[in-house]
């Protein structure tokens, strides 16, 4: 009877093996971008909760557990409350198909990278429903304005993705990572990485692109009538999705779980050490992009994604395929 439910088991564990340390991962990143900022600003920072402040995040999060659930009487109140679950649910389950090594996956797909872009797209029907479900027009202009942002920048990391894989031939990001081998993609794709990094921070709604909060106009956005850990869920969703970005981000172009150099002094180094550095690379970009840039204006964000990033992204897709084909390297040639 057990041995019917050992691969049930044998799922469940390796997913917990990803959860857990990615949920601590979300929760301290929270603590890392309070102390980065605090140190660009010459503050403190958190350090009264535990040594250093880092008992902080759990502190938080005891606080917003023990709120109250407040359900504003004219909103949608099932749809209300699926929302978040929805948005934080998707920032989650992308991680089944990321590699933290050379056999460190929960599901090695063929079309991994069509599964990642799937679920990215679909986190813009959870802020969707919470501003619609909400019943407030500053919820609802929010969710709006996110969701506009989000679907602009999509294309054009459809397109960069595009770039990576006519220089691979493959949707699995296993063998995206094993193309790196010789040469990260960040040299020969350099324009597009950055392309890359900066329709990252339009797709997580982080600043300089924090449109759908933006306080002057909005109040809060879509978030605006949530309250305990209903805006928890939507604040730790967005911050897995800052580590899911930056993971896929360092597949793409940083050579995943790949040591810079070939050289017996960093061989030893475990795989998934590389690719947390990596990711915490990232991270660190996103944190002090946050620290240092203004806030875009609405339409500002619209035209740089589409009358900048989207024409330089397809023109670098045909210039690829035009080299590749050249070189006699795309595949099936």
């Amino acid at each position: 009877m057990i041995e019917a439910f050992l691969p049930i088991l044998t799922v469940v564990g390796y997913a917990l093996l990803v959860l857990v340390p990615l949920l601590l991962a979300v929760a301290y990143l929270t603590y890392a971008e309070r102390k980065v900022i605090a140190a660009m600003q010459l503050r403190i920072g958190p350090n009264v909760v535990g040594w250093f402040g880092l008992l902080q995040p759990f502190a938080d999060g005891l606080k917003l557990l023990h709120k109250e659930t407040i359900i504003p009487s004219r909103s949608n109140s099932i749809i209300f409350l699926l929302a978040p679950l929805l948005t934080f649910g998707l920032s989650l389950s992308a991680w089944a198909v990321i590699p933290f090594g050379p056999d460190l996956v929960i599901g090695n797909i063929n079309v991994g990278v069509l599964y990642l872009f799937a679920i990215s797209s679909l986190g813009v029907y959870g802020i969707i429903i919470a501003g619609w479900a909400s019943n407030s027009r500053y919820a609802f202009l929010g969710a709006l304005r996110s969701a506009a942002q989000m679907i602009s920048y999509e294309v054009s990391i459809g397109l960069v993705i595009i770039a990576i894989l006519l220089s691979v031939g493959s949707l699995n990001l296993m063998q995206i990572v094993e193309a790196q081998q010789t040469v990260w993609f960040v040299i020969p794709h350099l324009p597009i990485a950055i392309i890359f990094m900066v329709s990252a921070l339009a797709e997580t709604n982080r600043a300089p692109f924090d449109l759908p909060e933006a306080e002057a106009e909005l109040v809060s956005g879509y978030n605006v009538e949530y309250s305990s850990m209903t805006f928890a869920l939507f604040f730790l969703g967005e911050y897995a999705n800052m580590i899911l970005m930056s993971a896929m981000g360092s597949i793409l172009f940083l050579g995943g779980w790949l040591p810079p150099f070939h050289i017996i002094p960093f061989t030893w180094v475990p795989g998934i050490v590389w690719f947390a550095l990596k990711i915490s690379l990232l991270l660190f970009i996103f944190v002090w992009v946050r620290a240092t840039l203004p806030r875009y204006r609405y339409d500002q964000l619209m035209r740089l994604g589409w009358k900048v990033f989207l024409p330089f992204s397809l023109i670098w897709v045909v210039l690829t395929a035009a080299v590749l084909m050249g070189l006699h390297l795309l595949p099936g040639q």
